[in-house]
């Protein structure tokens, strides 16, 4: 019998509030409440996320106040996101499933074989990192997009969705950015030595390839090639009131406080 997972599309909001309602998600799902979960949503305005354990030192605060930039920290770990033109993803799942009982590396192999594939499907000449890199390669800079990691994916190079993890016992998220437009001049501003002739050397955005490609037919993409790819059926639904309250505690608590975002 064909599985059903669910997916959830929350369209715009705040960047405390995207940060609340995905860990939200993935208590639930750890829990076995809801479904493996895949979410889209966006940004009200230009933001900043950053990883679990990073620094903020390596962000320019001071710019991100003036010109009204929201910084967020995020649950999962990796390096910092400039989040604005782009599709942002989350995907909630317990281990137990066969395809997410092996581990971090092959639960990254896993689901970025359906973002490899939906992006296929429109004539990308998209390559998924088959190797594993270590040292400076990944730590060399503040900014997630500037190194491609183990099954990340690029285009001629430069990288195109960035992606992290936060794992417990029971299971996992993954958050990720999903780039349309790569603003290589605001990031140099933002990110402390960042060079905005660098970032446009390893970084890309898919409107670089697909002018004319909307995020709606990108959604559906992905949609199909989850389904393709984990032999499911993905159901729209919306969030639980269980996972609505719990969201709100999330944000008031944690990723709406100083303490959370700037203690490192």
């Amino acid at each position: 019998m064909e599985a059903t997972w669910r997916y959830i599309d929350t369209g715009i909001s705040d960047a405390s509030c995207n940060m609340a309602v995905d860990e939200a998600i993935a208590e639930m799902a750890l829990k076995g409440r809801v479904p493996p979960t895949l979410r889209f949503y966006g940004w009200a305005v230009p933001s900043v996320s950053l990883g679990c354990f990073q620094k903020t030192e390596e962000i320019d605060r001071g710019y991100c106040e003036y010109r009204g930039i929201p910084i967020v920290r995020r649950p999962t770990g990796g390096r910092a996101i400039l989040h604005g033109t782009e599709i942002t993803y989350s995907f909630a799942s317990r281990n137990a499933l066969p395809c997410f009982s092996e581990g971090l590396l092959s639960t990254y192999e896993h689901l970025s074989r359906a973002f490899y594939t939906a992006l296929k499907s429109f004539g990308i000449d998209v390559e998924m990192k088959n190797r594993r890199e270590k040292g400076r390669i990944l730590t060399g800079s503040a900014l997630c997009f500037q190194s491609v990691s183990y099954a990340e994916l690029s285009i001629n190079r430069r990288k195109v969705i960035g992606s992290a993890q936060k794992r417990w016992k029971e299971g996992f998220l993954q958050q990720g950015s999903i780039q349309m437009v790569i603003d290589s001049g605001l990031m140099e501003r933002v990110f402390r030595n960042a060079d905005a002739e660098k970032i446009s050397l390893t970084m890309t955005g898919l409107a670089d390839h697909l002018p004319t490609l909307s995020p709606d037919e990108l959604k559906r993409a992905i949609l199909k090639a989850f389904e393709e790819i984990f032999e499911v059926r993905l159901l729209p639904m919306g969030l639980t009131e269980e996972e609505r309250v719990l969201a709100l505690q999330f944000q008031r608590q944690k990723y709406q406080s100083p303490e959370w975002t700037f203690s490192r």
